[in-house]
């Protein structure tokens, strides 16, 4: 198995699991909050994730690039060198984050809200924001740790205290959240204050992990620096320059998300207001971006964890003028992409007001939120593939374009995203906010080819084999579906709901592994044949 598909495995099945968790808390959490304390914590969470990217300066995933470039060269001492200097840097940018979103929180929430809100909400969500901050002072620092350890090719360090960090988090957030509300009978915006500083115990907890990994890992490392043979002796000022000039594209492919939400969070309620719809505004904001989005983003695992073990590899292969190796490992990729991601949002689509009522109760609503979750699940393959080839352009050094790709979504999102949300209502933010992604990966993919003369004859052959796949799928889920909504109602009953998205989703997803498996799209893909599925499956 190649280094990028055990990277891949590691890195994609830590962040599930990590995202699955993020998901599954959702569901108690909202009980106890309600609409409105949801999107109390969505306005707190949009701006604090762009200043976490903005406080690392994309320095994690530069690290990364670094030191796998300077390891392939053998020159170990200027990547720990570059890990030293990291951390400082890490340090301080995390606390002048932090000073700014703290000290500027009430300004945030002034503009985040409508003029119809009461002074009370404001101060209610510049004190949620404050109580956010705080995790500025730690992550950043952490995140840097993450980035050497990539950069080794050692994924495990990010993988398990990607897992940590959640379990503590979620655990501190419902704990506090029951407390306040059910012990103490405090209010919900204290409750919400206490579940956004929960951010900072995972941090802390996520960092006793990576010192530890830090500790094990420390005599190999020492052990290829006595090695060693020859050192670039770059001067620091000359190594932050290489630095930056990789992470300065990195900082704004990892707000891409926050942007896009940050640009709703700015425009949804005023634009609903418009549309005469003020009513629900708040509600469905967080329909779309807290609930669907924990449900969308488990599919868009993948490409996070394919781009975070992608780099080190496509970094490596460039440096090394590998153009064949480059080729196939690009190729891969965005074949992985498509095999897992197409059949999982197609199947999200078409189950999506079941899993809505599944994970978030039913009620007179369903029907609006699960039509919002229908539209929004196409848009997390936008999303994985944006990663995917943001990362793949910063690996063949062409990271600088990312901006203008990220630049021209941005632009688009910001022209019509008030406009659609009066034409079509809440949904219009969705349309949006996939038209603006998809011209940014479209973006990637031409700069991609021009860059290494990369041809997509063979994504896109097998890319139509997964799309016919996938229809035939599609079409048995929607029948089951059908059938047993006939005898029981999802609508009605939150157990009918769960018990048709499992007996669909699972029928749905054999099917097709058993299709990809007979057809041979699998080893085609992953490079070899499956042989777990060879004891069970014969062709």
């Amino acid at each position: 198995m190649s280094k990028i598909l055990k990277g891949t495995m590691i890195l994609t099945g830590a962040t599930f699991l990590s995202k699955f968790l993020g998901m599954i808390y959702v569901v108690p959490f909202e009980q106890m909050v309600g609409p409105k304390g949801m999107a109390l914590y969505f306005y707190a969470y949009t701006p604090y994730n762009i200043l976490l990217s903005l406080s690392t300066l994309g320095v994690p995933m530069a690290v990364s690039k670094f030191v796998s470039k300077y390891n392939s060269l053998e020159d170990y001492q200027t990547g720990r060198d570059m890990f030293k200097s990291g951390v400082q840097l890490m340090a301080l940018t995390g606390i002048v984050t932090f000073l700014m979103l703290f000290f500027g929180a009430e300004a945030i929430a002034s503009f985040s809200l409508s003029g119809e809100d009461s002074s009370t909400s404001v101060e209610d969500t510049a004190m949620v924001i404050r109580m956010v901050s705080f995790a500025l002072l730690i992550i950043p620092s952490m995140s840097i740790i993450r980035g050497f350890f990539q950069g080794n090719e050692s994924m495990a360090p990010t993988g398990v205290s990607q897992v940590i960090e959640q379990i503590v988090r979620i655990a501190f957030l419902l704990i506090s959240v029951y407390i306040v509300i059910y012990v103490m009978d405090g209010g919900i915006p204290m409750a919400i204050g206490y579940s956004t500083f929960a951010a900072f115990i995972g941090g802390v907890a996520s960092l006793i992990v990576l010192i530890l990994y830090w500790k094990k890992r420390k005599p190999y490392l020492d052990r290829q620096l006595e090695q060693q043979e020859y050192t670039y002796d770059i001067t620091k000022k000359d190594m932050f320059k290489e630095l930056i000039s990789y992470a300065g594209p990195f900082v704004l492919v990892g707000i891409a998300t926050p942007l896009y939400q940050l640009i709703d969070q700015f425009t949804f309620n005023k634009a609903m207001a418009a549309a005469g719809l003020a009513s629900i505004s708040g509600e469905a904001l967080s329909a779309i971006h807290v609930l669907s989005h924990k449900l969308v983003i488990i599919p868009v695992t993948l490409g996070i964890g394919l781009s975070l073990a992608l780099l080190p590899a496509i970094t490596k292969s460039f440096t090394g003028k590998h153009m064949k190796q480059l080729n196939h490992q690009i190729n891969q990729a965005l074949q992985i992409i498509a095999l897992l991601i197409i059949p999982a949002v197609a199947g999200l689509s078409i189950l999506a007001f079941e899993a809505f009522g599944s994970f978030y109760g039913v009620d007179d609503d369903l029907s609006y939120y699960g039509d919002l979750l229908r539209w929004y699940a196409p848009v997390g393959l936008l999303f994985a593939l944006y990663t995917v080839t943001s990362a793949i352009l910063q690996g063949i050094n062409r990271q600088n374009f990312a901006l203008i790709s990220l630049g021209s979504g941005l632009l688009v999102k910001v022209l019509t995203n008030s406009w659609f949300i009066v034409l079509f209502g809440a949904k219009g933010s969705i349309i949006s906010t996939g038209i603006a992604v998809l011209i940014a990966v479209s973006l990637n993919l031409w700069k991609i080819h021009q860059g290494i003369h990369f041809s997509y004859r063979h994504v896109f052959k097998r890319t139509l084999l997964i799309a016919i796949l996938t229809m035939i799928m599609g079409a048995a889920v929607w029948v089951i579906k059908w059938l047993i909504g006939l005898a029981w109602d999802p609508m009605e009953s939150r157990m009918a709901a769960l018990f048709i998205l499992m007996i669909s989703a699972g029928f749905g997803g054999l099917l097709y592994l058993w299709m990809a498996y007979q057809t041979t799209l699998l080893e085609r893909i992953l490079g070899g044949r499956v042989r777990f599925l060879d004891k069970f499956l014969k062709r």
